[in-house]
């Protein structure tokens, strides 16, 4: 079987580096460092618009529907309407590069007296996290009913915003990541710590230590109320919402890990000693290696059958039930930036040579993976 039906090549950032990336049906979205935001077309992955009007590099993005957000080491957040290509919204108040960011949707948290359901939050939001060590949380504007608004960037008048709601305060390094759920938000930093703060309130309701280093990624599960974190401390600590307790400490890499990932039942971390783990979310138990990369690892994305993961040689494919690797869905590649797939295709950004390049897979038969010869 030909696991791959087409693959499509397009050119993207010149010689700049893709810090983030986003993709649905619709739209595929990258920021740079050379202070662009571009949007192509998913179906025919034509450029459909460049965004242009920060003035750092563009560090982090997500979008739903056509309203786009971006963060910039420019301090600033900005927001967009995708489809005009235009900035409709100017937000200030952090003090340095933002890191991280999330737009957080309404989910129903429970049931009030009538029965009636519980949404938190209330309306869709945008929770940012900084190298000012702060956390920021804003509403998020509505393309159809709000204002354009661009603020100025004194730090008095940005809190004077309607959209702004408010500062969450206490850490003492760079917000690394921030992952939320409902009204929890959980937010990992260079100081050690993991924050668990309530974002209506802006309380921070457990400060959870126990890493030795920096905290570089942090997963929310809220299945189990419990929180997942990865440090240079070369750990991954799994951790009670309840309690604030550290229920387990899943050890085995032998270096930084930067980033961890839930699905369902499949925790899946990924570490600067070029492989990755998989684990099980219920008991903590190391199911599987992922060894074959060169080098740190630096982007990947699961699901319940697959693993796709990007280091400095490949993007790699591998079967998440059983650990064995299937194939290299690329290879022969200077740098891989961003990898994520759906249920239909993967987009990644690479660097070939000196440039940098989006790379588009169609993977329409990977869920039969039985039928798959394993290397």
């Amino acid at each position: 079987m030909n696991l791959i039906s087409s693959h499509v090549s397009i050119a993207a950032h010149g010689r700049n580096v893709v810090n983030c990336l986003q993709f649905n049906a619709d739209w595929m979205i990258t920021g740079s460092d050379d202070c662009n935001i571009n949007v192509y077309d998913t179906p025919t992955t034509k450029l459909h618009a460049t965004l242009r009007g920060h003035r750092g590099g563009v560090w982090a993005l997500e979008f739903i529907r056509k309203t786009l957000v971006s963060g910039s080491t420019d301090s600033t957040i900005r927001v967009w309407d995708i489809e005009k290509g235009e900035c409709t919204h100017v937000f200030s108040g952090h003090a340095s590069t933002i890191r991280c960011l999330r737009i957080l949707q309404p989910v129903m948290t429970g049931t009030d007296a009538s029965g009636k359901p519980t949404l938190e939050p209330s309306y869709p939001i945008i929770v940012t996290g900084s190298r000012d060590c702060s956390v920021r949380v804003w509403r998020l504007p509505d393309l159809q009913q709000d204002a354009p608004e661009c603020l100025a960037t004194d730090h008095s008048e940005a809190e004077n915003s309607p959209f702004f709601l408010r500062a969450l305060l206490g850490h003492t390094g760079c917000v690394r990541d921030i992952s939320g759920h409902g009204n929890l938000l959980i937010s990992g930093s260079y100081d050690s710590f993991v924050n668990v703060w309530q974002i209506d309130t802006g309380k921070c309701v457990f400060r959870l230590a126990g890493h030795q280093a920096k905290v570089y990624s942090v997963a929310i599960d809220s299945k189990r109320a419990r929180c997942i974190s990865g440090s240079m401390d070369h750990s991954v600590k799994v951790w009670g919402l309840d309690s604030g307790s550290c229920l387990y400490t899943l050890e085995g890499h032998t270096s930084l890990v930067g980033l961890v990932a839930l699905y369902e039942n499949i925790l899946v971390s990924a570490s600067a000693d070029s492989t990755l783990r998989v684990w099980d979310a219920d008991s903590g138990q190391c199911l599987h290696e992922l060894a074959g990369h060169i080098g740190a690892i630096v982007c990947f994305r699961h699901n319940d059958k697959i693993v796709i993961s990007g280091g400095d040689d490949a993007i790699k494919l591998w079967d998440v039930q059983t650990g064995n690797f299937i194939k290299d869905l690329v290879s022969d590649l200077n740098r891989v930036w961003q990898v994520k797939f759906d249920d239909h295709q993967c987009v990644a950004a690479v660097q070939k040579g000196s440039f940098t390049f989006l790379e588009i897979l169609h993977l329409d038969h990977y869920p039969s993976l039985a039928e798959l010869s394993v290397t």
